[in-house]
């Protein structure tokens, strides 16, 4: 299977390429020339097979080229064993809501179902054999401690984490700055997620610094990533066996419910994916408008959602325009020009066909955490919370499963505001609350986050 650019079909990458880069020369993002699709005799085999089992034969489909499904096996199998979940994921009831737990890895967020594997194929296709890989990577609170847990004292591998200053939630910004290993350099950015985003795009743009640094990402621009977040569509639908399922998911960057996205174009029977975002709505906007239009980013107790900017919206043009690389590149210009663009009333209907947009504020949030622990007895993240307020506003679409995102005890914070208690730390979170923490606060420039890479590694 070969890959290209959603700005330039032209171009043709192996899957080791697009893993190694990240982000297409010229901006775009890479998509795979062929998805495969599953009859209903396929999934009815597809469904009998353990989350592991499952993982591979999905995964199989975007990299058969460069990784045997005996390595591959093997490469799932050592990603997955510090998991709490045999399954990796868990499904469970709450009310008449149906709850896809993805907080079972080593960062209690849904990043380390794709990012632990990641972590394994960077040695797997020795991309840093040879020379040191430097890995680029913004997060809006989760990316980054997953991928520091995944490439942690790795040989050969350099990680340099860019966060938000004082715009993710404590126990977040711990986890990444308490036990990172000697490869592991923390920045806190004097500005938004987006500008942090916009920061790494820049610089995997700037070929010669690309070049010289044999630089790589591992943010949701990062096709591997995607590939990963499909099997846990396949896995909890087979679960459910229903014939009705919606999936309502708490939305940023578009990544997690893109994957859904792609499940459903490989045969996957979805009914409706539910986009449910914070104050910064701009997918809710466009899903219900066609206006892309970012604004400043707002703070909210769903910091992992404080963005505006969603790089993954992008993969989804690309189809929504007919697969013409050329309609891509120019809306993307006209963004990157005009700060705006606005699509056909045609092109809305198309997005409308699989996906609902619904805008949940902090007050709607925290009463829904409240109404959930005073109903059953259970607590949620901000994050699922906005995936329980959406699901809530949605009628007639059956079942409904909303992905659980982050073990609440990152934003204890607002629970205790919420349901009027702290919750007490997870035995199992690697959280040293007496280790300093380590990290640079760099202000917002792209030369300055130059200047600190290449301070670090020469």
């Amino acid at each position: 299977m070969n890959y290209f650019s959603t700005r330039d079909k032209s171009l043709k990458f192996t899957f080791k390429d697009i893993f190694l880069r990240g982000l297409a020369p010229g901006g775009g993002l890479f998509l795979p020339n062929e998805i495969k699709k599953y009859n209903n005799e396929d999934l009815k085999k597809l469904s009998q097979l353990h989350y592991n089992e499952l993982a591979v034969e999905i995964i199989f489909n975007f990299c058969s080229k460069e990784i045997s499904k005996d390595e591959l096996s093997s490469l799932i199998n050592k990603s997955y064993s510090s998991f709490r979940e045999n399954d990796v994921v868990k499904l469970k009831k709450i009310g008449d809501t149906n709850l896809l737990e993805l907080y079972h890895g080593p960062t209690l967020a849904f990043k380390d179902i794709a990012m632990q594997v990641i972590g394994n194929m960077y040695d797997h296709l020795q991309v840093a054999k040879d020379k040191t890989v430097n890995i680029i990577v913004a997060t809006s609170g989760d990316t980054g401690s997953a991928a520091i847990s995944a490439l942690s004292d790795r040989k050969n591998i350099n990680l340099f984490v860019l966060h938000p200053h004082n715009k993710i939630s404590k126990t977040q910004r711990k986890i990444m700055t308490t036990i990172g290993g000697t490869n592991v350099y923390n920045i806190a950015l004097e500005g938004s997620f987006d500008d942090c985003q916009k920061i790494v795009k820049e610089l995997f743009n700037e070929d010669d610094f690309r070049t010289k640094i044999n630089m790589s990402g591992v943010n949701s621009i990062n096709w591997a990533r995607i590939v990963c977040q499909i099997v846990y569509y396949f896995y909890s639908f087979f679960k459910l066996q229903k014939s009705n399922i919606s999936y309502s998911v708490p939305t940023g960057n578009f990544g997690d419910i893109y994957a859904g996205y792609v499940a459903k174009k490989m045969g996957l029977p979805i009914n409706k994916l539910i986009v449910a975002t914070n104050k910064n709505d701009i997918l809710n906007r466009v899903i219900n408008t066609g206006e892309y239009k970012p604004d400043t980013v707002k703070p909210s107790i769903t910091p992992s959602m404080d963005i505006q900017v969603a790089s993954n919206f992008e993969r989804l043009l690309f189809y929504i325009l007919d697969e013409n690389d050329s309609s891509v590149s120019s809306l993307m210009n006209e963004l990157s020009s005009k700060g705006i663009f606005k699509l056909k009333k045609t092109e809305i209907e198309k997005i409308k066909k699989d996906f609902e947009g619904i805008k949940i504020t902090d007050e709607e949030t925290e009463n829904i955490i409240h109404k959930v622990y005073k109903d059953h007895q259970f607590i949620i993240d901000p994050h699922t919370a906005t995936g329980f307020g959406a699901a809530n506003k949605i009628k007639n679409l059956g079942d409904i499963v909303v992905l659980g995102t982050a073990h609440p005890y990152k934003f204890n914070d607002t629970i205790k505001k919420a349901i009027g208690k702290n919750l007490e730390a997870p035995k199992y979170l690697k959280l040293n609350e007496d280790k300093k923490e380590t990290f640079d606060i760099i202000k917002n420039s792209n030369l300055e986050v130059k200047k600190y890479i290449l301070s670090k590694i020469q």
